[in-house]
């Protein structure tokens, strides 16, 4: 019988992912009726965030393949998402827990946009497939109500007129779009007026007008309920690159209009031309691939994956930008910066812990995946990285230094610092170390043996010691006081290694029921947490192998890869789902 804390925990923070982004393909970003929220996707999430505070977001992750695209229902209590299988998961957005309503598969390929009527009861999906490449359907039934056909090639973008008569519209990398009336929605004629792929359609909420936007940088405007085409936008071209997206503003008389060529328009519909246009950098990873506009919020997604909330008073700087990570995190530490904790993760970024609020080292940093973060003497963090180097970057500036790094001759998979200006780095082939930013130190191999080292001026000397795990060791840390060696396996057994007693066997841990990857000691070096494929998260008691806290799918469905402690309360874990999360623990 195993014998558990007394203890809770709970989740304190969802530091979310940005939006997973694809060069030259659009980017859906949905908006909540009641104006409150924003949803988008990166990987199998779906993405809740709070328009007003991007701290608080809240992350579905039900779906088995990669989402691509998140929809509100018209009433706001329920998200169609759908993704790369051809799959539509249609959930609760009012319970925590978020129950699916109801699921199905409209496509055989890539779910590409989702649309529904005003009154929740119907919807469009389109995207790739073998058959077809659109659905619609009663949303409660999945009952067909009208063919969407007319097209060659796959369906980029749908909408739906939001006022009766229906009207359906939509757009094609066949160069065309399609107009439908209904329902059951009926194909009435191709509209011919793009000469690229046409990347997105949408109705203006009175739903008097649509407009198209193409890969040719032109945006059509047409006549919402017959379809017929009343003007162009900005007239040849509308922009100098292509248009990914466009979003209406509320009371119809303006949108938006997000491109490739790194800005956003804003227009007067009624005129025809451009009253504002926001230029958002110059680099390739500020394409503009998506937008929002939702209540007096201008949102738009670039290449990088960054949110920018635009400033009609100052186009060339938005108010803010959200920005985070879009790929998987392997890596995390944890450091007081002015008696406030914050984290690090991944390859440049840095949160406060309280608050969410989160930024970018400035200057060239690692280009490549990011192994091991620790930090240094003098509030230094030491990084290293699959590019084959070590760097050495100053926490007060924030700010990579071209002079701070160490190119090494293999590649390092581990790294360690401590007082003294020293660190040691693991490498594929050797163990070096370096005299820049442990007594003892230790070094693991695949056959489970655990080496100890000592540092003798510059050089380390093999102790001529082994110490024995159980399978090959994935990771290990001392506890903050030296007096334990925290060991973890791949035959997922966690051993506590007493260092005064000659590394002799304190206690082993078992409940992992895949490898775990990730250890971390807890500031109290009573407890230390461990983690790994089967998405849990151990916390250990040194002296009880008996006593555990269990924490279940912490990211669900998806590996942990760090762990990292703000206090001996409160552990932030990370994944591949790209989010950083925080829990309380309470003993």
């Amino acid at each position: 019988q195993v014998k558990r804390l007394c203890v809770v925990f709970m989740l304190k923070h969802v530091f979310a992912s940005l939006p997973q982004m694809e060069r030259g393909v659009a980017k859906v970003i949905g908006g909540d009726p009641k104006g409150n929220n924003f949803v988008y996707t990166n990987g199998k999430c779906v993405i809740i965030r709070n328009i007003q505070n991007p701290a608080i977001a809240d992350i579905y992750t039900e779906h088995a393949h990669t989402v691509t695209v998140a929809k509100y229902s018209p009433s706001g209590f329920y998200i169609a998402s759908g993704d790369v299988s051809g799959k539509i998961r249609i959930w609760d957005t009012t319970q925590k827990e978020h129950i699916l309503k109801y699921e199905y598969t409209p496509l055989s390929g890539k779910v590409k946009d989702i649309a529904w009527t005003e009154d929740s009861k119907r919807m469009a999906v389109v995207g790739d497939g073998r058959e077809k490449f659109g659905s619609v359907f009663l949303w409660d039934t999945g009952s067909s109500v009208g063919d969407l056909s007319g097209h060659s090639k796959l369906i980029n973008s749908v909408d739906i007129k939001q006022t009766r008569p229906y009207r359906l519209v939509t757009g094609s990398d066949d160069t065309c779009g399609s107009f439908f009336k209904g329902p059951p929605f009926k194909f009435e004629f191709t509209l011919h007026d793009h000469n690229q792929f046409v990347n997105c359609v949408r109705f203006s909420p009175d739903g008097n007008r649509f407009v198209t936007a193409g890969a040719d940088g032109q945006l059509f405007l047409h006549d919402g309920k017959e379809g017929t085409l009343i003007s162009t936008l900005g007239g040849e071209k509308a922009h100098k690159g292509g248009i990914y997206a466009v979003s209406w503003s509320p009371d119809s008389s303006q949108l938006i209009s997000a491109s490739g060529d790194k800005t956003v328009k804003l227009w007067d519909v009624g005129a025809g031309t451009a009253v504002t246009t926001f230029n958002l950098g110059t680099e390739v990873t500020d394409q503009q691939l998506g937008c929002l506009w939702q209540n007096d919020h201008l949102l738009t997604i670039s290449l990088s994956g960054y949110i920018n909330y635009l400033d009609k008073n100052n186009p060339n700087r938005p108010i803010r930008t959200i920005k985070g990570h879009s790929k998987s995190i392997q890596c995390v530490t944890v450091h007081k910066k002015d008696g406030r904790p914050y984290i690090y993760s991944g390859t440049s970024h840095y949160w406060d812990a309280e608050t969410g609020e989160n930024d970018c080292f400035t200057g060239k940093g690692h280009s490549n995946q990011v192994s091991q973060m620790v930090i240094g003497q003098a509030s230094e963090l030491v990084t290293c990285s699959m590019d084959d180097t070590l760097r050495y970057t100053n926490l007060n500036k924030t700010e990579y230094s071209a002079s701070d790094v160490v190119k090494m001759d293999f590649q390092p998979k581990s790294v360690s610092a401590a007082s003294g200006g020293l660190s040691v780095a693991v490498c594929i082939g050797q163990v070096c170390l370096y005299i820049i930013a442990i007594s003892s130190y230790t070094n693991c191999f695949q056959d489970g043996d655990i080496r100890l080292y000592s540092i003798q001026g510059n050089t380390l000397k093999d102790e001529g010691q082994t110490i024995k795990a159980t399978g090959a060791v994935t990771a290990m840390a001392y506890s903050n006081d030296g007096a334990y060696l925290a060991v973890i396996d791949d035959k997922k057994v966690a051993t506590a290694f007493t260092v005064a007693d000659s590394y002799s066997v304190k206690n082993e841990f078992y409940g992992h029921h895949a490898k775990p990857v990730t250890l971390a000691w807890s500031p109290d070096n009573e407890h230390f947490a461990t983690g790994g494929m089967d998405m849990m998260v151990f916390i250990w008691t040194i002296s009880d192998p008996d006593k555990r806290v269990k924490l279940s799918d912490t990211h669900r469905l998806h590996h942990v890869t760090g762990l990292a402690w703000v206090d001996e309360h409160t552990l932030v874990t990370t994944s591949h789902d790209a989010s950083i999360k925080q829990w309380t623990i309470t003993y």
